[in-house]
């Protein structure tokens, strides 16, 4: 079992720039360990190891650096999305931060905690961390996993107008509030939920990507609707998907691509595959469309 990776964004949630001022420099060769890349990136110093941890965290580029294939698709100057403008790049990067799992609380949220509470408080949250450090023999502090999970909520949860400006600043800037996956709980002061439901604004693509993409899912021809649903790193459990809207999904993606079924026998549902999928082409299809 990896060990769980904590810290290293430098108490900052991923901006909405960032990403693609991070991608520039490492294009053009930039060391993010250079005094100059202060200058260069334009932001302070602690700024420049959070731009280098996500692109790290969100698989944009590799254990050497290097940027890939998604990275080149996506914030390539001449590429698909180069200022993350289309809702479906926001959920393509939430699945990559969720299942490359460099940044744990995220992974550990969606896969873990959340089948055993959908109402939280940071007290509940913490608790459960300290309980997965210790059944790992792992020992991180309770600063550290205090930092991480305010960094969590920062990322997700939409700014209460009753902040004060700087802070409202701040949290409007976070990369993917706009998915509304974690939300404030009505009248019940710092208590959150990250409820199952319909996702209105997420792409058929990118949940059939989701199932490409998983090495649990990338070699089977049929594939059990409640490992879709239920299972680690799965659409239904990343996405927060109830099983009616999962079910939508897998029928659209069904009609939509040749070779891919749905079958209700007895209750027993499975999709089909009998066609290869190159998850890449899907995300360029669904961005030329």
């Amino acid at each position: 079992m990896a060990r769980l990776s904590f810290s290293g964004h430098e108490s900052f949630q991923c901006r909405n720039l960032w990403l693609k001022k991070g991608y520039d420099y490492t294009q053009s060769g930039g060391d993010f360990r250079d005094d100059l890349a202060v200058v260069n990136l334009g932001v302070g110093k602690n700024m420049v190891t959070a731009i280098k941890y996500w692109l790290r965290s969100f698989n944009l580029v590799d254990e050497d650096g290097q940027l890939n294939e998604i990275s080149n698709l996506i914030l390539h100057d001449d590429g698909k999305d180069p200022f993350l403008e289309d809702i479906g790049s926001l959920w393509l990067l939430h699945y990559k931060l969720v299942t490359t799992n460099k940044a744990s609380v995220f992974n550990l949220f969606f896969n873990h905690f959340r089948k055993k509470r959908i109402e939280f408080s940071k007290e509940y949250f913490l608790n459960f961390l300290t309980t997965e450090c210790n059944l790992r023999n792992e020992n991180h502090s309770e600063n550290t996993l205090e930092t991480d999970f305010g960094v969590l909520l920062k990322t997700y949860v939409r700014p209460s107008s009753k902040n004060d400006y700087s802070d409202i600043e701040d949290s409007f800037s976070s990369l993917l509030i706009d998915l509304e996956l974690i939300k404030p709980v009505f009248n019940r002061k710092d208590w959150y939920e990250c409820r199952n439901e319909e996702r209105t604004s997420l792409p058929t693509e990118i949940v059939f990507y989701s199932i490409l993409s998983n090495p649990k899912f990338s070699t089977s021809k049929s594939i059990s609707f409640n490992h879709l649903l239920n299972d680690e790193n799965s659409p239904g459990v990343v996405f927060a998907l109830d099983a009616d809207s999962l079910l939508k999904y897998v029928l659209a993606i069904s009609k939509k691509y040749n070779g891919i079924s749905f079958k209700d026998d007895a209750g027993i549902r499975v999709m089909q595959i009998k066609k290869n999928y190159s998850p890449l082409s899907v995300l360029e299809e669904y961005y030329e469309e």
